[in-house]
């Protein structure tokens, strides 16, 4: 198996899976004989970890817009002190705003741990014990376009594949029933797009599966998962046949690996008919538990993404827009819709949280929480009563829960005024080495030969936050 980048450049000595497809005469029943062996098999999806992790999933609860750090989870009492006063310096953007702009809402030490969370995320605070909150964060670029790009796939620019689908390369699925990366989007407006959960230039099999939660029935999640003409032995010996045709096809083509991606695609959607319609019915859930999340698009992923991490999905990325398709983009009324976003994302990923650590999930899960970017202690324009945050790059904060990360702890800190990472500054691409780290990736060797250089997620940069893993 994978060990080091030189295997995972194709060097390894044992035979490879289209090798040994091309021994067995190509046939299609070989596969069936993956799910027989197991996930740790040769034919198998899964692949072994470079030492033993932390975690075993990852949730990714993304706050597209950007939440404002000095309302959140970086208090700066400084901020009421020089109120109004004109910000200088190079990270100052000579905007037409008031100055300084203290955040209005008030700050409580939780749990044993005391760490100050806003009043704005009462449900996250009760879970602060299990978290560790990043206050030193920082990423290259102010503008959503680049740093989505970024946060998602560790380069600026649409050419890079996502996390996901580099944990998917590297880890394998844990369930060949279901997809091993599924993407929940409560609204088609989301900026960038697909791009940001693209498998790029990695195989075909390590796409994310996209699916829009703005309509919560089984049959509109899951459209056309059922053949309305054949039953399940008439569709799997039509399958059987295509894919001896594909795997004659792909002999003579080398492997070419998007034809490959599309014959395990065709399998899983096949599997999924049995168990998806199960996993991605929440109606099936207590009204208890539905009750807990509460009932906006937002938490109806959360939900969601809880069954399908329970039901073996490896990577579940989860995108926030409000009940009116708002985002965490607060250039205007910042301190009136600040609380009305809080109120929807805290609420669902605190049930999150809990209700993983209730099922004994959350230890070997990793949950993470936050935007691409966060926003200016300053305002954006002289409108007192309607005054906004503008985009901030150099100083934010991010929470992790679960997964090896050493619960009630903070890491790094920004300036007084929330400007700048000063203590422990902590660059997106460190994130993704730490996040690659807590599931037993190397970032330094889990790489892919592409246009005859070795990439990686993390491409020549990051280092392992170690102090925050337990």
């Amino acid at each position: 198996m994978w060990t080091d980048s030189s295997s995972f450049r194709g060097a390894s000595p044992l035979m490879n899976r289209r090798q040994m497809l091309h021994k067995m005469c190509a046939g299609f029943g070989m596969l069936g004989l993956a799910g027989v062996l197991g996930p740790g098999s040769l034919l198998g999806a899964s692949h072994l970890p470079h030492f033993a992790p932390k975690a075993k999933r990852l949730v990714f609860l993304f706050m597209n817009g950007g939440p404002s750090h000095i309302d959140t989870f970086d208090p700066k009492p400084a901020l009421a002190k020089y109120a109004g006063q004109q910000p200088d310096g190079e990270l100052y953007k000579k905007s037409k705003g008031t100055g300084y702009m203290p955040s209005p809402f008030a700050f409580a030490k939780h749990g044993g741990s005391g760490i100050e969370v806003s009043e704005t995320l009462p449900n996250l605070a009760k879970m602060i014990d299990d978290c560790c909150i990043i206050r030193s964060m920082h990423t290259d670029v102010p503008n959503h376009e680049p740093a989505l790009l970024q946060m998602h796939t560790g380069n600026l620019q649409p050419v890079r594949p996502s996390l996901g689908s580099w944990l998917l390369y590297g880890l394998g699925t844990i369930n060949q029933n279901l997809p091993g990366y599924i993407v929940l989007r409560p609204s088609s407006k989301i900026v960038v797009g697909p791009a940001l959960w693209s498998n790029s230039f990695l195989p075909a099999e390590y796409q994310a599966a996209s699916v829009l939660t703005s309509d919560m029935s089984v049959d509109k999640l899951l459209a056309n998962i059922h053949n309305p003409r054949q039953n399940e032995a008439q569709q799997r010996e039509q399958l059987d046949l295509l894919n001896q045709l594909n795997r004659h096809h792909l002999a003579q083509r080398d492997g070419d690996p998007e034809l490959e991606g599309q014959i395990r695609a065709m399998e899983t959607a096949f599997h999924m008919q049995r168990e998806a319609m199960e996993t991605f019915d929440i109606s099936r859930e207590p009204a208890s538990v539905r009750e807990a999340y509460g009932d906006t698009p937002f938490a109806r992923s959360c939900l969601l993404a809880r069954r399908l991490l329970e039901g073996g999905v490896r990577v579940v990325s989860v995108y926030y827009t409000s009940a009116d398709n708002q985002p965490w983009d607060t250039h205007a009324d910042h301190n009136a819709r600040h609380p009305k976003l809080c109120a929807d994302g805290d609420r669902a990923a605190g049930a999150l949280i809990a209700d993983l650590k209730q099922r004994g999930l959350l230890e070997d899960t990793l949950v993470v929480w936050g935007g691409e970017f966060g926003r200016t202690p300053y305002a954006e324009s002289k409108d007192e009563k309607k005054a906004g945050r503008d985009h901030h790059h150099t100083g934010f904060s991010m929470l992790l829960a679960g997964g090896g990360v050493r619960g009630g702890t903070v890491y790094g800190a920004t300036d007084e005024f929330g400007m700048k990472a000063t203590e422990n500054p902590v660059h997106v691409h460190d994130l993704h080495a730490t996040i690659l780290h807590l599931l037993g990736l190397d970032h330094e060797k889990l790489t892919y030969r592409y246009a005859g250089r070795d990439f990686r997620l993390t491409d020549v940069f990051g280092k392992v936050v170690r102090d925050i893993i337990a």
